[in-house]
């Protein structure tokens, strides 16, 4: 099992390496919604991690999303929809993009 090198900043995100936990695979766009649902319970929201289950969100479709979408389609409150996509989201998306065009 691989681990996963995440760091707590203070604003609540996590330094995200290239790296697996659970099992996870390296690169999102391979992760099961239930990959989806653990990485964020694991970056500590455990509320919010549920409106990805329901939507079915999987790590290709996490990689898709919008800002608009996370703020709106999944009816968070808008404090940790922002943090989800800010610090979680878009640089899972940066991320992948900076892999793939090697």
């Amino acid at each position: 099992m691989l681990t996963v090198d995440m760091e707590n900043k203070e604003n609540g995100s996590l330094d995200v390496k290239n790296s697996v936990e659970n099992g996870r695979p390296l690169d999102p766009a391979d992760w099961a919604v239930t990959d989806v649902v653990n990485y964020f319970r694991t970056a500590g929201f455990e509320e919010q991690a549920s409106a990805f289950q329901e939507q079915e969100i999987d790590g290709k479709s996490l990689l898709l999303m919008t800002r608009n979408d996370v703020l709106t389609g999944l009816s968070l409150k808008l404090g940790p929809a922002l943090k989800i996509y800010e610090y979680h989201v878009k640089p899972l998306q940066t991320q992948h993009l900076k892999n793939n065009s090697l």
